[in-house]
């Protein structure tokens, strides 16, 4: 596996940045949340002038063995239709890149199906879908940095052509298990705690879900001294993916657009290996998937939005991508008391 390094952002032009802030036409801290995001970005970008280039969306998309178990509302084959929804340009995703301007790639990380040839789809499949995790481990380490690597790569990619902020989404049917499992690995929560209803089971198929997901914790707890160990044995190709495309993201000093739960949880993961990620990284959103609230509690981030939203896909991401816009603009052209001729606070 590439030896990744995420240097942490130089703190000399924070009072400056701060200052720039402060002597805004307005009441000190009265723009809340958007002045910390614009902080935040001026430490990555290490201007007090930042830019916002080519806003890019990658979805991966990959399926999970653990699926066998019957612990999804959805079959497996929800996965490649989605897909197929999201190459027709019929997804929220789709929708809400289209509407913000930002360029959407969907990939096909390990989507247990064969897909015809089409110009929009990227073809970076590790497998069929990884193997069932109750049983076995969900990849090979192999697999594993052969996911990270190309997630990397397609990072790479966006960011030769100027981008500098890319949001993560995700498709997998049974991919919030696998979350479930690495936010208890990584937490003081409970399995319990962590384990939502996913696409929408019912009582019974929760406490079934959550049945399985025990047992494939005990399966695999021996690997938790090394979180990247414990998360190839229970993630998934499309998470995997994700994962070095964020590492890889936060090593070009890009911004990261966190989307939900699943992609909180990849974030986690990556985060015990590598903390200075938390340096790059924006939480578009608190999704109403049971646990994500406690996970970003955990993490000590406040998300841009909380509006009940749990369909993944990035679309917190896209959603969140105004606000940030906002952010921007009012630090580069907002007047100060000075240009404006307005006396400030004595």
């Amino acid at each position: 596996m590439k030896n990744y390094f995420i240097e942490k952002p130089s703190q000399t032009i924070l009072d400056q940045v701060k200052n720039k802030i402060d002597l805004k036409t307005k009441p000190l801290g009265s723009l809340g949340q958007l002045e910390s995001i614009a902080k935040k970005i001026c430490l990555i970008q290490q201007t007090r002038s930042p830019k916002l280039n080519h806003p890019a969306m990658l979805v991966f998309a990959g399926d999970h063995g653990l699926t066998d178990e019957n612990i999804s509302a959805f079959p497996q084959e929800v996965t490649h239709q989605m897909v197929l929804n999201f190459l027709s340009g019929g997804a929220a995703i789709n929708v809400f890149c289209q509407q913000n301007q930002i360029n959407l790639s969907v990939v096909d990380a390990g989507v247990n199906h064969t897909f015809a040839h089409h110009p929009d789809l990227i073809d970076r499949k590790i497998g069929f879908g990884t193997a069932n995790s109750l049983h076995e481990e969900a990849m090979t380490d192999k697999e594993f940095n052969q996911a990270m690597a190309a997630g990397a790569q397609l990072v790479d990619r966006k960011f030769t052509k100027g981008c500098n902020i890319i949001g993560f989404g995700e498709m997998g049917i049974g991919n919030t298990s696998a979350s479930s499992l690495l936010m208890s690995a990584f937490t003081d929560c409970s399995l319990e705690d962590c384990v939502g209803r996913g696409t929408g089971i019912d009582d019974q198929g929760l406490h079934h879900k959550i049945d399985v997901l025990q047992k494939v914790y005990a399966q695999h707890r021996a690997k938790l001294n090394d979180p990247l160990t414990f998360f190839r044995c229970v993630a998934g190709f499309e998470m995997a993916m994700m994962l070095g495309a964020m590492v890889q993201a936060a090593e070009n000093k890009m911004i990261l657009l966190i989307d939900g739960f699943i992609a909180s949880a990849v974030f986690l993961a990556a985060y015990q290996q590598y903390p200075n990620l938390m340096c790059y990284a924006l939480f578009c959103h608190q999704s109403d998937e049971h646990g994500h609230q406690s996970l970003l509690d955990h993490l000590g981030q406040e998300p841009i939005l909380k509006m009940n939203l749990r369909l993944g896909e990035g679309t917190g991401c896209a959603l969140a991508y105004p606000i940030i816009q906002s952010s921007v603009a009012f630090i580069n052209q907002m007047a100060s008391f000075e240009s404006a001729s307005i006396t400030n606070k004595p």
